[in-house]
């Protein structure tokens, strides 16, 4: 029985983590899973056999904490969903590592460049690759040369950050300073044209440099979209299962110009333009999409390959690309479970629809 440790057990991600490992773990001893989690609300969600409270991710005594637990409980792996999390532990991996405590990361380099999303605008830029134009704010004048630039249609965020940090769709400039001002945001903002609503996620595992499984997602749309300003909450609210060659050639090449060697979770985040090219936007480093029990729901458990990948008992091929089913929908919300259905379902729905309508007069 592996012994399992996650991070932020009780949160969303992590949810569809530990519920992803215990899909492939039936008769419920292939794994004992245990939590920690900085809140002591979300820990009372976790899914896993035992729980522990530990300090924030920015506590000196947080890898103190971590490396504690793992000797206490003789733990194995250790997996992060949170951003801070992830980047936190990959600093102290050496001391984390020879406890025999196994991790399955990125190089520290990669988690540091990519974390940024102003850094990684600037290779993908460089490397010829489509971007919405981004203009760094670092005082006022900056902020006035980007509504020059971009007019009514500016979209402004923070560079580092996920779930649509600090953004705004399409501000006046005094609502723009105002936000900037409240949030402390100068000289870690940028600012760009706002893209299309048509999004694409790509989840993919790398080992050694060899990319091992990637899956595309298509979102329809951003659960609670109507309670923020910029209409982006970092909540998928459907999701749809799709296939796309030339996306995977694309995301395969955002990834090795950060990384000529990839190692571990790579995510790529697309919005499309105007004039329907994919643009990446940024990519979530050593981290699943928050909803990757719908590619464990359609035939890709993500996180068992990295489990196993850790442990080198990874016995399927290479290269595989959108093994999932296609055309399923994940339809997601508060207090409710996520339900999974396909496309034929809904559309059986919209043709009754259609008929009923027709009947009244």
């Amino acid at each position: 029985m592996k012994r399992i440790l996650v991070t932020a057990c009780g949160g969303p991600a992590t949810l569809n983590f530990t519920r992803s490992l215990r899909e492939a773990d039936i008769n419920k001893n292939k794994y004992l899973i245990l939590g920690i989690d900085c809140d002591k609300f979300n820990i009372q969600r976790a899914e896993v056999d035992r729980t522990y409270l530990c300090p924030k991710a920015t506590d000196p005594k947080y890898i103190p904490f971590i490396k504690y637990l793992i000797k206490k409980e003789k733990i194995e792996f250790l997996h992060s969903q949170p951003e801070i999390e992830a980047y936190t532990i990959g600093k102290y991996r050496d001391e984390i590592e020879v406890t025999g405590c196994k991790l399955f990361m990125p190089k520290q380099k990669t988690l540091e460049l990519l974390r940024d999303k102003s850094k990684s605008y600037e290779i993908w830029k460089q490397a010829g690759i489509k971007v919405p134009e981004n203009i760094f704010i670092n005082d006022i004048k900056d902020l006035q040369n980007a509504f020059k630039l971009f007019g009514k249609d500016i979209w402004i965020r923070e560079t580092i950050g996920a779930a649509g940090k600090g953004s705004l769709s399409k501000p006046t400039f005094e609502m723009a300073k105002a936000h900037i001002d409240m949030r402390n945001m100068w000289e870690h903002t940028v600012a760009a044209k706002c893209l299309t609503e048509n999004t694409i996620t790509w989840q993919s595992i790398w080992n050694n440099g060899k990319l091992v499984v990637a899956q595309g997602r298509k979102r329809l749309n951003w659960a609670f979209g109507n309670r923020a300003q910029s209409g982006v909450t970092g909540l998928t609210g459907v999701g749809k299962i799709i296939k796309n060659s030339k996306l995977d050639k694309l995301a395969i090449k955002c990834i090795k110009v950060a990384d000529k060697k990839p190692h571990g979770i790579f995510s790529v985040d697309f919005t499309f333009d105007n004039d329907g090219i994919p643009n990446p936007t940024e990519i979530n480093i050593s981290k699943f999409f928050t909803t990757h029990h719908f590619i464990t729901k359609t035939g890709c458990n993500m996180p068992e390959i990295l489990v196993q990948l850790a442990f080198n008992e990874y016995k399927k091929g290479y290269n595989i690309f959108n093994p999932c089913k296609k055309s399923m929908y994940w339809i997601r919300g508060i207090d409710v479970l996520p339900t999974l259905i396909s496309e034929k379902d809904i559309e059986k729905k919209e043709i009754e629809y259609k008929k009923n309508m027709a009947n009244i007069l």
